[in-house]
């Protein structure tokens, strides 16, 4: 698995941080339901990242050799005010200090406990960069503010969440990857705005002995095209798959096949 530089996943993640606190303080009723995430409201999911960011963080800095219980964790669950945007606002901008602060002190080489991939503090900067990323999307999508993010971050955050599935369906996390063995059925995501030189395209396979995946150009059962933070988003079930801007060409059902057994949610 190939990683992006670690200052890079610390910068992304302080950016995400100051755009999601644009969010809280824009004005927005923050017990709107979350359309992508429907159990939660506004303040819930803004409290659900803070808190995750904080835990994550507070494992850095401790260099945790275990799991550590959220309510080890100062202010994990937010504010104690309610429904205050500035309070909110002024726990979340704290959350980012700490977390990116201990990231950077660190670096990526630390021994921390993870729960997939490699045990270190890199893992918990790409994980939380990627976590934010589609969380701030949710906010995004609730309140109708624009969103966009980085090609290099929303390439990875693909990458990523291929190896999350072949994480799940290694270890027998859940039970939906036994769907996804459909021999030969294939799914080639191409993002249309990308720079040829970032190879924002993927070719995944879902075969007898679990699903396979690489980056390029190869004619598979259905293709999924549009810009590339769309594509992100519609395989992250953030956006349908008629959204203007995407097409599916070929065997639809193999798509959504995909997706409906692809959710850790």
């Amino acid at each position: 698995m190939t990683y992006l530089a670690h200052e890079r996943y610390c910068a992304e993640i302080a950016l995400q941080v100051e755009q999601l606190r644009g969010l809280v303080t824009s004005g927005a009723d923050l017990s709107t339901t979350v359309p992508t995430c429907p159990e939660w409201s506004l303040e819930q999911l803004v409290r659900h990242m803070g808190g995750a960011l904080r835990w994550a963080g507070t494992m850095v800095r401790n260099r945790a050799q275990e799991m550590l219980p959220l309510d080890q964790v100062p202010l994990g669950g937010g504010p104690e005010e309610k429904g205050d945007p500035a309070a909110l606002d002024a726990w979340l901008a704290q959350t980012g200090e700490l977390i990116v602060g201990a990231l950077r002190e660190t670096g990526p080489d630390a021994k921390v406990w993870t729960w997939a991939g490699p045990a270190s503090s890199g893992f918990w900067a790409r994980r939380m960069a990627h976590e934010i990323t589609i969380h701030r999307a949710d906010a995004a999508l609730t309140v109708g503010a624009p969103y966009d993010v980085a090609p290099d971050i929303a390439a990875d955050g693909l990458d990523e969440w291929l190896e999350l599935v072949q994480f799940v369906q290694r270890t027998g996390a859940r039970e939906w990857p036994a769907e996804l063995r459909v021999p030969g059925r294939s799914i080639h995501l191409h993002a249309t705005d990308a720079d040829p030189a970032l190879n924002a395209e993927w070719l995944v396979e879902m075969g007898e002995d679990g699903v396979t995946w690489r980056r390029g150009h190869e004619k598979a059962t259905v293709a999924l095209r549009g810009p590339l933070t769309s594509v992100l988003l519609a395989f992250y079930h953030r956006l349908p798959l008629d959204t203007p801007g995407l097409e599916v060409v070929g065997e639809r059902e193999v798509l959504e096949l995909w997706l409906r057994n692809s959710s850790f949610g």
